[in-house]
């Protein structure tokens, strides 16, 4: 049987699509739940919020008092112990956390929402500052960390002759 000539293709692919982005929702929404079972066990989950993809992500922390490490985990893939991006900080005498390092595939919006997390997660705990170092190590990706920092409302003192630099950031 033929459509009518008035069938609208468009319409009907729309309608297609949308059923698609609903069951993947769906999916996305049973693994964030599963995951956050798991992570649950052992860390303590601190909210989950989506990146710049909109893809959810399940924020949690592991926090012994002297090292801190905000985490996340991409809720597309099952929860198999391991995050898929991390801030790694210590705790400094003077009220402030220092990031020590951050580890993860760039450019997928997590460094954000980890970043945007560990802020709140200082401030609950009144610290005052958040700071960090800039190394030789890092000057092969410079200008994306410069650009990641100030959008984060970082102060950021570069020594270019010496390819090294210091992050500060006061709430």
């Amino acid at each position: 049987m033929l459509p009518p000539a008035t069938y609208d293709y468009k319409q009907d692919k729309n309608k297609q699509s949308l059923i698609q982005e609903y069951e993947n929702l769906e999916f996305q929404m049973f693994r964030m739940s599963e995951n956050i079972k798991q992570i649950a066990k052992k860390w303590t989950v601190l909210g989950i919020d989506q990146t710049k993809e909109e893809k959810w992500v399940i924020i949690y922390s592991s926090d012994n008092g002297d090292i801190c490490k905000i985490m996340a985990h991409d809720c597309e893939e099952p929860f198999r112990g391991k995050w898929a991006f991390s801030i790694h900080t210590q705790y400094k005498e003077d009220h402030r956390i220092h990031i020590d390092d951050i580890r993860g595939e760039s450019n997928r919006g997590f460094g954000s929402v980890c970043m945007k997390f560990l802020k709140e997660y200082t401030k609950d705990l009144n610290v005052h500052t958040i700071s960090g170092n800039l190394s030789h190590r890092d000057w092969d990706h410079i200008d994306r960390l410069l650009h990641f920092y100030k959008k984060h409302e970082f102060t950021v003192d570069i020594v270019e002759s010496e390819k090294k630099g210091e992050i500060f950031w006061h709430p």
